[in-house]
């Protein structure tokens, strides 16, 4: 399988995502979502009804999935969507891109699996939800979702680290666990080999991350007793 058929299985399985969380998709719509011309769009919807998805076209409206058909089995309650979805409004104000682009992609995939019913019930939710512009800040990262990666497979990562004294030094650690504040954003807590000791690194003063082909024991210390030691002076980053 060559890069092209891998690349239209993902953007078939990405239409079949979209149709699934609305009612009505127009091909523009879609050629625009997947970056492709409507031609393109056309050709991917015959080749999911030829795979027997019924996908229903109406005439000047768009295309829309036969109610009931639903991929994978899996159902949410009402409560469970809602609770979802509240969250997803404080995500899309989150400092870390990668965070907000994987929560965007599993709300989506959450909205598939929903009823008709519920989908109008959740977009209405969505609609009637703000965060405050207090809980904003300008500190900015796109490794979360790979430090989170490197965490739970415990591998070594590669860091180059800005200090607070914009001084630029490479790293060599070992993702522990991660801290957020609504002050500071996201951190991580990691243990350096460069200082021989555990270390809290803010996620928007690492310039480039690398994960390293090695692993490393999974660390006897809990983030609870961490927290503890450092309750009285607690400070942020590299201290």
């Amino acid at each position: 399988m060559d890069n092209n058929d891998t690349k239209r299985i993902s953007r078939l399985t990405g239409i079949l995502m979209q149709l699934q969380s609305k009612r009505i998709l127009t091909s523009t719509t879609l050629a625009k979502k997947f970056g492709v011309s409507i031609r393109t769009i056309y050709r991917d919807i015959k080749a999911l009804e030829q795979a027997g998805v019924p996908i229903l076209s109406e005439e000047g409206k768009g295309y829309s999935l036969m109610e009931g058909y639903r991929i994978p089995p899996v159902m949410f309650t009402e409560n469970e969507a809602n609770a979802l979805i509240t969250i997803e409004q404080i995500v899309r104000n989150n400092s870390d891109s990668s965070l907000i682009t994987a929560y965007t992609d599993a709300i989506s995939k959450i909205k598939s699996v929903l009823l008709y019913a519920a989908q109008d019930k959740v977009e209405l939710l969505a609609n009637r939800i703000a965060v405050s512009p207090a809980m904003q800040n300008n500190h900015t990262s796109s490794s979360l979702t790979v430090i989170q990666n490197a965490l739970t497979a415990f591998k070594v990562l590669n860091i180059t680290y800005l200090s607070e004294k914009a001084q630029e030094t490479a790293r060599r650690i070992e993702p522990f666990a991660l801290y957020y504040t609504l002050q500071e954003s996201w951190a991580l807590i990691a243990y350096c080999h460069l200082r021989k000791d555990y270390r809290m690194f803010r996620l928007d003063r690492i310039i480039k991350v690398e994960v390293l082909e090695l692993s490393f024991k999974p660390h006897e210390l809990t983030l609870a007793s961490y927290l503890k030691n450092k309750e009285k002076n607690f400070k942020t980053p590299d201290t």
